[in-house]
């Protein structure tokens, strides 16, 4: 099948009982930035068919073009945003932890590296780009027409993808990436302070003051640089920062609101909830009771 002909929007895996693998393809004819689950503990596989992209990852914003590939960390923080022309086709694959699990050391490593490296965006050549857009067709073709058996193909095809994923790094390095600007070096610099000192008092006139820059000039650059504003990015980290200790610690909640950086426990509550849609002690109670075989998480 070929790409104009599908849907405009194709989802797979996410409802009523997530699958393995999980399927977004959207076509997009205007302007469109991510609002919301910026990270999340599934492996990412980004492709972008047509268009062009900016997407923050981690603390760097990266120039995505068609036929990049992007590869995005469990719990890693993301997000895409307009470049020039606001049209695009992308598909994005979503990999539950539990996938790898079953697998044998030796090839739960070879998939899993494709998101460990240091430059997380692989811009394939022409042969590679044809032979990834044919496997990629095949999938979203299934998920369109739905012949019988079909999830059973696409979580196939989607593990297929992964491993010729991992077989191209084996064989190629990432492409270079571009040479930042002074402004971009120096906002780089701002994001690891944050996500190094989230713990700490931050707020925009201190860090403003810090990095030798105006309030004004940091608020406006921050946004374009991120595409989150500074308070929601600080929120995120602090959350995501919360939830990591709620799943692997034994601190109490009130530990973990401090040495998550909010110095007011109700506040911690509700930010908490407005965020995963749940309590502290609601979400570590699901993620307890998964680590000792209970039910799905959210």
């Amino acid at each position: 099948m070929e790409l104009s002909r599908l849907p405009v929007s194709l989802h797979f895996g996410k409802t009523p009982n997530p699958r393995p693998v999980q399927v977004e393809f959207d076509r997009r004819s205007q302007s469109y930035t991510m609002t919301a689950n910026h990270f999340h503990s599934e492996y990412e596989l980004y492709y972008l068919f047509n268009g062009e992209r900016y997407y923050f990852i981690k603390d760097r914003t990266y120039t995505i073009l068609a036929g990049d590939l992007v590869m995005i960390d469990s719990e890693e923080v993301h997000k895409t945003a307009n470049r020039n022309i606001p049209n695009h086709d992308r598909l994005v694959l979503y990999y539950q932890p539990a996938l790898f699990a079953a697998l044998q050391e030796e090839e739960r490593e070879l998939l899993l590296s494709v998101f460990r490296r240091d430059y997380p965006v692989l811009r394939l050549n022409l042969q590679e780009r044809l032979m990834v857009e044919e496997l990629l067709l095949s999938l979203l073709e299934e998920v369109a027409e739905q012949p019988p058996g079909y999830s059973l193909r696409v979580e196939h095809l989607a593990v297929e993808f992964l491993l010729l994923t991992a077989r191209i790094l084996l064989k190629k390095e990432t492409v270079a990436a571009e040479a930042p600007s002074p402004s971009q070096l120096k906002l780089t610099e701002i994001v690891r302070h944050i996500n190094t000192h989230y713990s700490e008092p931050l707020d925009l006139e201190g860090l403003a003051a810090r990095f030798f820059i105006s309030k004004s000039h940091l608020s406006r650059t921050f946004k374009e640089f991120t595409g989150f504003g500074f308070s929601e990015y600080l929120i995120l980290t602090r959350i995501k920062e919360a939830q990591q200790m709620l799943r692997g610690s034994t601190k109490t909640i009130t530990e973990i609101s401090e040495a998550s950086g909010f110095d007011n426990f109700s506040h911690f509550g509700k930010t908490f909830k407005k965020a995963t849609g749940m309590s502290p002690r609601q979400y570590r109670a699901i993620h307890q009771n998964n680590k000792t075989g209970g039910g799905q998480g959210a």
